[in-house]
């Protein structure tokens, strides 16, 4: 009997002839020809090793930042990190998965394989070119990107520009991201699939059997993977913070499975840790009683400078350099002599974190800012919209394109009459052709609004050349010190414009009926290691200064942005309840204790009482002792326990707080 061609292998495929084979894979190209799910594997081997590389170059472009780490200690997180590695490269290659291993001969047709190819190198090229991505915008949001990024994207921000900017400013990042993908195409066409022959006639029930159980069997292995694990729960950004501390989570951690993990997910879950309202209430509340007495009428300036760290302040660094640190901001050094000042910290790491931080005194303590939320279509206030009934006139100043990051929408749902931004200043000479309005001119255009407006008014300026790329004006080039960060020298000129803009104003009328509170809305990358650890990267300065009060000082108490709108409040005599929270920061008898909180890559981060507390959400993987260690360089997590219980509870209700209100829509208060 003559034996039929194409005949099976036992698993169902056979290697083709050597004719076939170098029809399929062309001359010299091969450097495998075998079984489909041999090929399958060798491929997602191959992205796996340049995830893997592409941490190391992670660390590598930002080894300032992880100067903390040794090499042992580095490697562990390295190779921790697989574990999410893995399960985001399963997660991105899933339809690739299974298109190469459902038990039926169709999968070996040309065309279905180059859909599979097409999926596998477009999807695994664009995961690599998040991570590459990363390497540099992670210094300026210090966490790897999350599914809030697109959301981000559609609020505005001027992406028709910045990204050439970017593209011109670390070219060669672009270039190994090239590099990358050569490899990966060059390498992954030479796992060749053999062709599985003609087969049997009729229902070949051997291939059938053995390919189910193996496709089952690939199935089981890659939602394992998926998962990370066994363990109850799936794998998620907070699970790295058991294995390193909440500075080293993004090094740990990939881009593409922080994207995946975070991706149209809902932020928030409603807490009952405290059962009781009253009970929740002892420990913390956010609802401010109103004052009694009478109501001050003054005018309210709140200036949000663009990155403004507490770093590039001279006057607030003198124990730098041993003493001959000067900063970046003389004008900013001159007025903290004459104003109230206190060390005080973000909300959050980007602007549209802290601009609801300052003016709603309302955090993100979720992975997507607050503006951005679902939670932004409920009802909620700000010092704007809780001082109109009182008779002001309010406005929101930004020299950005209008749209830029929603901030025009925000401000007028939370009861900013005006806003003012690049469209109303209505002359592009001054555009600097990337964000905005420079900061010079728009300030000056700002003081003649203002001395426009009636009186009393409650206005924010909120600043924006300090900013990637670091706009300096060519006149400028020469004048303003460069430091060792490139934002420094745009820092000086952000400081000079402030600077002409008091000259300004200090001769019209209202300037000294007005209180100014000056602040940022996040900080910038740190250079020196305190500005770099876990606390110090949030360091911001917070001043009020009103011209011819006594309001003067230095305060060692514990300050936030969300601090800002319920002190103001409280500082005119505000007589209505309100929702904000932060605390009155000139209120030393009130039974909330002053503190800061903030929230990145499933961590929140509570600085409180001399002590900084890192809080998954289920419990704490740190607690560090500022006082005698300001690098938080110690875990004390089971040493300090009565400390670290004290923090829990309050950071439990706070959550709590936080989270039941946002979603049950309590965040004004009829009380």
């Amino acid at each position: 009997m003559r034996r039929k061609s194409g005949a099976h292998s036992k698993s169902g495929l056979s290697k083709s002839s050597g004719k076939s084979r170098g029809k399929s894979s062309g001359k010299g190209r091969k450097w495998l020809h075998g079984n489909i799910i041999l090929v399958m594997l060798l491929k997602l081997f191959l992205v796996l090793v340049l995830f893997f590389l592409s941490r190391i170059l992670f660390y590598a472009f930002n080894l300032g930042y992880f100067s903390n780490l040794s090499l042992p200690e580095a490697m562990r997180i390295f190779i921790i990190g697989l574990r999410f590695d893995l399960s985001a490269l399963l997660i991105i290659n899933a339809p690739f998965i299974l298109m190469n291993s459902i038990p039926f001969k169709f999968r070996f047709n040309k065309a279905w394989q180059g859909f599979a190819s097409g999926y596998f190198y477009f999807m695994n090229s664009l995961a690599l070119m998040t991570n590459f991505g990363d390497s540099i915008y992670f210094r300026f949001t210090l966490k790897r990107l999350t599914g809030d990024f697109f959301k981000y994207m559609g609020v505005g921000g001027d992406w028709d520009k910045l990204v050439p900017q970017f593209l011109h400013d670390f070219w060669y990042i672009a270039l190994i991201w090239i590099l990358f993908v050569v490899i990966l195409i060059y390498i992954g066409t030479r796992f060749i699939i053999a062709s599985p022959g003609s087969g049997k006639k009729g229902f070949d029930f051997q291939f059938y059997f053995l390919n189910t159980i193996l496709f089952c069997l690939i199935m089981a292995l890659s939602v394992v993977g998926i998962r990370g694990g066994l363990q109850l729960r799936p794998i998620g950004l907070v699970t790295a913070g058991n294995y390193t501390s909440a500075k080293n989570l993004p090094l740990m951690l990939n881009t593409p499975f922080s994207i995946a993990k975070t991706l149209n997910k809902e932020s928030l879950r409603t807490m009952t840790v405290y059962k009781k309202e009253g009970d929740l209430a002892k420990v913390y509340t956010p609802v401010h009683r109103g004052k009694t007495g009478e109501f001050k009428r003054y005018n309210v300036m709140i200036i949000i400078l663009e990155s403004f760290s507490r770093e590039h302040i001279g006057a607030l660094n003198h124990s730098l350099e041993n003493g001959r640190y000067q900063g970046f901001t003389p004008f900013m050094d001159s007025l903290l002599r004459h104003g109230y000042y206190f060390d005080a910290f973000a909300n959050g790491k980007t602007s549209i974190q802290g601009i609801p931080a300052v003016l709603s005194g309302i955090p993100s303590l979720m992975n997507e800012s607050f503006i951005q939320s679902s939670y932004a279509a409920g009802k909620f206030s700000s010092i704007a919209g809780l001082l109109k009934p009182k008779g002001y006139t309010t406005a929101f100043f930004h020299g950005g394109t209008n749209g830029t990051m929603g901030f025009d929408s925000y401000s007028k749902l939370v009861g900013f009459d005006h806003y003012f931004g690049r469209i109303e200043y209505n002359n592009e000479k001054d555009y600097d052709g990337k964000w905005g309005i420079r900061d010079e001119e728009f300030l000056q255009f700002t003081a003649k609004k203002i001395n426009g407006m009636k009186q009393p008014f409650a206005v924010s300026f909120f600043s924006l050349s300090s900013h990637h790329p670091y706009y300096v004006p060519g006149k400028y080039i020469n004048i303003f010190r460069k430091g060792k960060l490139p934002i420094q020298q745009s820092v000086m000129y952000a400081d000079h414009a402030l600077g002409e803009f008091f000259h300004t104003v200090k001769h019209m009328p209202w300037y000294k009926n007005t209180l100014f509170v000056i602040t940022a809305d996040h900080t910038s990358e740190g250079y020196y290691p305190y500005y770099q650890s876990d606390v110090g990267q949030y360091a911001i300065p917070l001043l009020f200064f009103k011209p011819g009060d006594i309001l003067e000082g230095k305060s060692e108490v514990i300050a936030q942005q969300t601090d800002v709108m319920p002190t103001i409040l409280n500082y005119l005599g505000y007589d209505k309840s309100y929702v904000a929270f932060g605390a009155d920061l000139f209120d030393s008898t009130s039974s909330q204790a002053h503190f800061s909180i903030h929230y990145i890559t499933g961590l929140y981060g509570l600085i409180k009482d001399g002590y900084c507390l890192e809080f998954n959400g289920i419990k704490s993987t740190a607690l560090f002792n500022l006082t005698k260690d300001p690098l938080q360089s110690e875990n004390l997590v089971g040493r300090e326990n009565e400390v670290r219980a004290r923090m829990e509870l309050f950071i439990k209700a706070y959550i709590q707080q936080y989270n039941n209100r946002l979603i049950e829509n309590r965040m004004t208060s009829d009380e």
